[in-house]
């Protein structure tokens, strides 16, 4: 498991859940973190070698409050549902977004307030970006994101 940036008091209990998560998902996915982030944002890269080697890695906040943990199990989502399986992209985003709230949900970790704010924003952006692009129809599942 990755080591967590300095600075994270490993002293609590959610702390030490948090950590518990981080190394549980990474391996049961076959992940390697990249690096871990101060902006709360995020990235999930599928590199295939030419002998056909592939290396999967995120980029993410590393988990210290429920928004983190929201964040890097989006990341862990776009690896588990597949890079590139939805199409639109939004649609991506939308099922990513799910994996991450669902498997909080699971844990018993909380999901209103900030992280369900973060969803909603995080889906509103990426329906704009896909109407900005030229989008014919937008899947029944983001429609509800379009802000007119």
């Amino acid at each position: 498991m990755p080591k967590p940036p300095r600075g994270i008091d490993h002293g609590r209990n959610a702390q030490a859940k948090y950590d518990s998560i981080v190394g549980t998902f990474l391996t049961t996915h076959g992940l390697r973190v990249r690096r871990w982030r101060n902006s709360l944002s995020g990235v999930a890269t599928l590199r295939v070698f030419v002998d056909g080697r592939q290396e999967r890695t995120i980029e993410s906040p590393y988990p210290t409050s429920p928004l983190r943990l929201a964040i890097f199990l989006h990341e862990v989502g776009h690896h588990v549902i597949g890079l590139g399986a939805f199409r639109p992209r939004c649609l991506e985003e939308f099922h990513a977004w799910r994996y991450a709230i669902d498997r909080m949900k699971e844990l018993g970790l909380p999901t209103e307030g900030t992280v369900q704010r973060r969803f909603e924003r995080s889906m509103r952006y990426a329906v704009s970006k896909s109407r900005r692009r030229g989008i014919r129809a937008l899947p029944p599942e983001v429609a509800a994101f379009c802000v007119a």
